[in-house]
C-alpha cells in the first residue's frame, strides 16, 4: 500500500471496519506496528482517542464514531476523483500491477481463470501479477487479503459494488446417465427423498434444503440427504459425473457437461433456485477502465456459456 495523506484514513476504516489491527494490516499490506504506529499518529493530529483497545477486543471510542463518516466520505471523494480522472485520462491503459482474487472452487478451476487470462492476454500486458484464491467460502473483503471476488448468491453486504456477471444464472438438478439408468429420475422433487444427494457446504452450513419453482408457479422446498457432503463444489461435481448421485449445481458449473451428455438435467419442468453470479469489489475506485473490460468480457464469457 502506497502511504501518502490518505493512508491514515484508509487505515483508521479497515480497522474500524474488521475491528482488529492486525486484520486491517494484513488488508492493506502493512506490519502490525507500522499500522499501530500509523492510528496513534492520526488520534496525535485530531487530538482525541478513536479507539478503545484491550486484550479481547478493540471498539471505537465516542469521537471515533463521530469521525467515522467524516472519514468515509473523505475518502470516498478522494476514490471517486481518482476515477474520474482515470476514466478521462486512462480508458485506454491496459491492466496493470496486482489482481488479487478470490474465486468459486468448480467454476474458477474449469472456466474463469482460462477466461481472465484472455482477458489479460487481449489488453497487453504480460507482466500482470494475478493472485487467485479457489474456495467455496464467501470471501470477506475487508479482512482477506483480496481485491475482488466473484460470488454466487445476492450480495449481503450493500457497502460493496456487486457488477453482474450472470444474473440470470440457475441451480440445475442433474446426475449421470448411469446413475439414471441405475436409480431412476424423480418426476416430482419430493421423490428427491428416495435419492442419494450430493450436499455441498454453502456458507457456514450444508445446504440440504433444495427449493424448486414448479411449472405452475409453486414453490417447493424439499430437505434431503445423501451419503456425500463436501466443502468444494468441484467435487460435488466430480461426484455426479461418477454415477454417485443427484447434484444441485449453478448451470455455469454444469453446462459443459450438460452440452456433451455426461450429466442429464432432472426435473427439467421445474426451475431451480436462482444463483446469480457477481464481481464483487469493495469501492467503485478499485474499478479500473481495463477491469471493466476484464468483467466485461467475463460477463460475455458466461453469456456463451449458458446458451
Amino acid at each position: 500500500m502506497k502511504m501518502d495523506r490518505l493512508a491514515p484514513l484508509q487505515l483508521f476504516l479497515a480497522v474500524a471496519d474488521a475491528g482488529s489491527f492486525s486484520a486491517a494490516a494484513r488488508r492493506l499490506d502493512l506490519g502490525a506496528v507500522q499500522a499501530s504506529a500509523t492510528i496513534a499518529r492520526l488520534e496525535r493530529e485530531l487530538g482525541v482517542r478513536l479507539f478503545e483497545r484491550s486484550t479481547r477486543r478493540l471498539r471505537l471510542t465516542e469521537a471515533g464514531e463521530h469521525w467515522l463518516p467524516h472519514a468515509r466520505a473523505l475518502v470516498a471523494a478522494w476514490d471517486a476523483g481518482q476515477a474520474a480522472l482515470r476514466d478521462a485520462a486512462g480508458g485506454d491503459r491496459p491492466l496493470a500491477g496486482r489482481l488479487r482474487l478470490s474465486l468459486p472452487s468448480d467454476l474458477g478451476r474449469q472456466h474463469l481463470w482460462h477466461w481472465l487470462e484472455a482477458a489479460a492476454d487481449r489488453e497487453g500486458e504480460p507482466d500482470l501479477q494475478l493472485e487467485v484464491r479457489l474456495s467455496d467460502r464467501l470471501a470477506d473483503l475487508v479482512q482477506d487479503p483480496v481485491d475482488h471476488a466473484v460470488r454466487y448468491g445476492t450480495p449481503p453486504d450493500s457497502t460493496l459494488i456487486a457488477l453482474p456477471l450472470a444474473p440470470a444464472n440457475r441451480r440445475v438438478l442433474c446426475a449421470s446417465p448411469a446413475y439414471v439408468a441405475r436409480c431412476g429420475a424423480p418426476q416430482h422433487p419430493n421423490e428427491l427423498a428416495h435419492h442419494a444427494c450430493l450436499r455441498f457446504v454453502l456458507g457456514e452450513s450444508v445446504h440440504g434444503r433444495w427449493r424448486f419453482d414448479s411449472p405452475t408457479g409453486d414453490t417447493v422446498a424439499v430437505e434431503v440427504r445423501g451419503p456425500r457432503v463436501a466443502d468444494d463444489g468441484g467435487l460435488v461435481r466430480e461426484w455426479a459425473l461418477a454415477g454417485l448421485g443427484v447434484a444441485y449445481k449453478s448451470r455455469l458449473d454444469v453446462a459443459s457437461d450438460l452440452a456433451a451428455g455426461r450429466l442429464v438435467p432432472l426435473l427439467p419442468d421445474w426451475l431451480g433456485e436462482p444463483a446469480p453470479l457477481h464481481w464483487m469489489a469493495v469501492g467503485r475506485h478499485r474499478l479500473s477502465p481495463a477491469l471493466h473490460r476484464v468483467i466485461a468480457h467475463l460477463r460475455s464469457r458466461c453469456d456463451e456459456l449458458l446458451r
